[in-house]
This record gives structure tokens, sequence and C-alpha cells, in this order.
């Protein structure tokens, strides 16, 4: 067999295999190709690396995440064990540029291979964090995630936009939760890729689909969540200003809870998950129907209690002696009225006795004062043909032609002249 040096220049184990001795009728078993890899791997001393963190996840502990080169997309996993996680930086996360002392690890049982961490310190932000906090930075002060122009959601949307991966658990989360809280919705579902170089622009065409058809109330944009690497092209300026024209209101149902692509903050609603999404979009009939049972038993209660009230109101009403016997308040009003009608008569008649008596006076002074009076008595007016009193004798001269009035008529005659007192003049006419 021939034998082969690793990088530090040290022979392999005894049983390793070389690729030179591999022969097709006598193949060696993946478990011992498994363990000539581990030995070589394990060879290798720790290096100290520069990267940009794109992965951080935390289970049992232990940390699994992603280191990037910052000049190229390559990339290698890593993992960082609890008791080494101590030693680090609390406030380490994604996007965080970093040195890592690492050493590099094979598992033969599932032969992949990987690096532990034993140390990591800050050295600055990382470049595709930075561009990203710039463009969100850029995007705020164009006011896109301001919460004024974010439209409201349709309290029942009669067709619901779905644009996700194609069956993928997001579309299967998004509809049965949907179907569960409203078993009538309906939906437009548009397939899309969901990562690499295809999610920007299939997701754009999808969302301007959408947006275009009259029937579609609601558009939701669902991934089951990844690491930030993947979850780039929904940070993508382009997607971005697509979404943020849209007239359709959008729901970003991207990753899980600590997940933070851009398109959450321009969307107008930002669901934690493809299931909140669901719960968020479309209402649940049951509650709906409670509310409504609620709302009926309030409306008949306060229905119930207001008759109540009024019927109350008019057995009160009823009981008062005025409504239970109308002629008691007419009787004495009536005696009232008579007693008034009684008194006004008394005071006419004898304001007309009164008068009567005065107008009498009157008439008897007036007929003392009147000439009828005196004409009554024998007496005489005389007058001459000019219509003139006669007063005095020399007033009607011999042969002046008078008209003598008395008290039932009048006569003419002629004067004969002024005679003396007691003797009648003879021929007079």
């Amino acid at each position: 067999m021939t034998t082969f040096r690793s990088a530090e220049g040290q022979p392999p184990p005894p049983d390793s295999v070389h690729p030179r001795d591999s022969k097709p009728d006598t193949p060696t078993s993946v478990a011992r190709l498994n363990e000539t890899v581990r030995d070589f791997v394990q060879r290798w001393g720790p290096v100290w690396v520069d990267g940009e963190v794109t992965s951080w996840n935390v289970r049992g502990g232990h940390v699994f995440g992603r280191l990037k080169d910052t000049t190229t997309d390559a990339a290698v996993s890593f993992r960082l064990w609890s008791s080494t996680r101590q030693r680090i930086p609390d406030d380490l996360a994604v996007g965080d540029r970093v040195v890592a002392c690492v050493k590099a690890d094979y598992f033969i049982k599932t032969g992949d291979f990987t690096f532990t961490v034993s140390a990591m310190r800050h050295t600055g932000l990382g470049d595709q964090l930075e561009r990203l906090e710039r463009l969100r930075q850029t995007l705020r002060a164009e006011g896109l995630f301001q919460p004024e122009r974010k439209r409201p959601l349709p309290f029942l949307p009669g067709v619901i936009g779905l644009i996700t991966g194609e069956r993928s658990d997001a579309e299967k989360d998004v509809r049965r939760n949907a179907e569960l809280r409203w078993p009538h919705v309906r939906f437009r579902t548009i397939h899309v890729a969901v990562q690499g170089e295809r999610c920007v622009p299939e997701t754009m065409g999808a969302v301007t689909v959408l947006d275009a058809d009259p029937d579609v109330d609601v558009i939701i944009i669902a991934r089951g969540g990844g690491d930030p690497q993947t979850l780039l092209g929904f940070s993508d300026e382009r997607l971005i200003r697509t979404v943020a024209d849209a007239r359709t209101p959008i729901v970003s149902a991207i990753g899980h809870e600590n997940d933070h692509p851009i398109l959450d903050d321009v969307a107008d609603v930002r669901a934690s998950t493809p299931t909140d999404a669901a719960k968020r979009v479309v209402p649940d009939v049951a509650e709906q129907r409670a509310i409504v049972a609620e709302l009926s038993a309030r409306a008949r209660r306060r229905l119930t209690q207001r008759v109540a009230h009024d019927i109350a109101q008019l057995d009160a009403l009823r009981t008062r002696p005025v409504l239970r016997d109308p002629q008691s308040l007419l009787t004495p009003r009536s005696h009232e009225v008579w007693l008034a009608v009684s008194r006004g008569r008394e005071i006419v008649h004898r304001a007309l006795d009164e008068a009567s008596s005065q107008t009498r006076h009157l008439r008897a002074s007036l007929r003392a004062l009147s000439p009828s009076a005196t004409l009554d008595r024998g007496y005489a007016i005389a007058q001459r043909s000019d219509g003139g009193i006669v007063r005095d004798a020399a007033d009607a001269p011999s042969g002046e032609h008078v008209v003598v009035t008395v008290a039932r008529g009048s006569f003419a005659a002629r004067s004969a002249g002024e005679i003396d007192e007691g003797v009648t003049p003879s021929g007079a006419e």
C-alpha cells in the first residue's frame, strides 16, 4: 500500500485508505473511508479565520451557525459548544464580522464536515448586514415604513392571494389554519422560488399579478423561516419597492419571530409565522358567531329591560287618581266654571242696570234742557227769511215774513211790527 502524508507532514495511520490502492474488486467500506478522512482532518491544527456570521441558531445551549467570506460567497459551517459559549461576547449575532479560532471536525456517522469554534470576537459589522442597514435607513427616510401609509386588512377577504414555495409547509400552514377559521375561504396561489436567484423576480411578478386581480383583497407572502442568507431575497430593494407600490394590502410571513427581512417593515402587516398570517387575515367563524350571539343576547336584554321599564311606568301612571277617574278632575273644575259664569252674568247685569239708570237720568236732563221741552210749554221760535232767529222785536219789522216753529210743526207769518206788551195787534196775519 502506498502511503501519503498529511498537511503537517506526518504519515497516515496504517489502516487508512489511499485512493491509489482503491480498486473496483476490492472496495473499502464507508465506515473505513470516513475514519480515514476523520484521522486526516484531526491532524489539522486550529486556524484563526475572518468572516461574517450569516447564521446563528441556538439548540440545547450550543450554537450552530455559518461563517461567510467577506469578499466572496465561500462559507463554512461551525458549532460552538455551550462551555465555550460562556467565554465569548453575549452580543454576537447574525451580521457581525468576527475572527474565530476554528478546528476542523469530521463526523464518521454522517459524513458531515464542520468546524468547532474555541474562541470568537467582534471585528465590526458584516458587509452584508451593513448594506442591508444602509438600505433600511434609506427606505425609512423615504417614509416607506411609516404606519400612516400601511393599509388596513379587510374584515373578510373574498379571495386571498398567496405567494409561497410549491408544496411548502408554509402553504399548508396558511391554507389549513385559514380553512379551520373560515371554511369557505378562497385562495389564488402563485408558487415561486423562495430563495436563490429566482426568488426576487418570481416574487415580484407574483405580487404584480395578484395586485392587478380585482378579486384579490389581500396578499400573503409566506416562507417557513430560514437562516439570514436564504432570506436575503426578501430584503432586495426591487422587491421592497414593488410591495410598497402595490395597492392591495400585503402580509409578510417570511420567517420566524427572530427573522427580520426588510419586507417585514414595508409590508402592511408583519406576521411572525405563516400560521399567524392566516389568523390575522381570516376571522374565526366560531369567534364571530360567539360575538353575534353575545350582541344578540345583549340587545335582547336591553330591549326586555326597556319594555319592562316602560310597562312599569305605564302602570304607575294608570294608578294615579286622575287617570283612574278622569271625571274627578273635571267635576270641581266644572263647578268653578259655573261659578265664574254666574259671577260674570251678575256683574254684567249690574253694569247694564247701572248704565240704563244713567241713560235715563241723562235723557231726562237732556229733555229738560232741550228746546223742544220749551216749545211743549207753548213757546215758539221765529226765524226770518234769512234764517236768523228773532230775539228782538226790532228784528221783525212790519211786513217781515217769518217762520214760526212750535212744539208740533212750523208755519209762516208776516210781522205787523212791534206792539206793546199785552196788546194783541189787529189785522195781524
